[in-house]
């Protein structure tokens, strides 16, 4: 341990785009505390970089995420920025409408994500300083087809972490949201669209990397002009955004 380095949680750590950034963080002098479900994937990860220690975890276990935080804490002593990056997604069921597949979706991206965010939040505002970072979706600007679970999470997560920005700030506490666009990742290897601009798990990475660290901004989002197209149709009239998703959907098959 380096007392002197930098620290970060990173959950949903396992694979695609948390995986990418604790590797980015380690590699470059943090010591990074990473969750995930699956501890073999943790163990993995932290036998290739001395500076990443695996905490298993299920955001959904709202006792256990406040257990690992104090675990993590025991460890760093202190925490400078916390990545809350769990999701997961299954646009096959999602395709048949499904009270149940939407309540697991929301249990833990949303839910999950606020379990962490309350498990910080006493610790945060004590020392009146440190980073929450959301990672939610520009899936979160607008409802799309086969995704009425995965769009209502992200939206829900953006305008959580737009009213926490204001709840935090009074404790010199720095809250933002990252909306990636389509990135590699296991979960997107199960769309069976096409996925335009679609970037690398370390493209991702270092954009989130740069935004956290020498940016300060409420939002990090990318590819730049994919973020910017889907702005554009967040502010579209609906009568007009529903006309060109039902053309894009016709084209697609979905």
């Amino acid at each position: 341990m380096n007392e002197n380095a930098k620290k970060i949680w990173i959950t949903g750590a396992s694979s695609g785009i948390g995986k990418a950034l604790a590797i980015k963080f380690a590699n470059n002098g943090w010591e990074v505390a990473v969750s995930a479900r699956r501890e073999n994937l943790l163990q993995d990860l932290s036998k290739n970089n001395s500076n990443i220690f695996p905490f298993t975890l299920d955001v959904k276990d709202e006792k256990l995420t406040k257990s690992v935080f104090q675990s993590i804490i025991e460890k760093f002593k202190t925490l400078d920025i916390c990545v809350f990056c769990t999701g997961i997604h299954d646009p096959e069921s999602e395709k048949k409408l499904s009270s149940e597949k939407i309540r697991e979706i929301m249990e833990t991206n949303f839910f999950g994500t606020l379990n962490c965010i309350m498990a910080v939040n006493a610790f945060f505002r004590k020392n009146k300083s440190g980073h929450i970072s959301i990672v939610a979706s520009v899936a979160g600007y607008r409802g799309f087809p086969a995704a009425s679970g995965y769009c209502a999470s992200k939206s829900a997560l953006i305008s959580l972490t737009e009213s926490l920005y204001f709840d935090f700030k009074r404790h010199n506490v720095r809250v933002s949201v990252i909306n990636p666009g389509f990135i590699k990742t296991p979960m997107t290897d199960k769309n069976k669209f096409p996925m335009p601009m679609i970037k690398s798990s370390e493209f991702a990475a270092e954009k989130i990397f740069i935004g956290l660290t020498k940016k300060n901004a409420f939002e990090i989002h990318f590819p730049l002009a994919f973020t910017m197209l889907m702005k554009l149709l967040k502010i579209m009239p609906n009568w007009l955004y529903f006309m060109i998703a039902s053309k894009g959907m016709k084209k697609i098959k979905l």
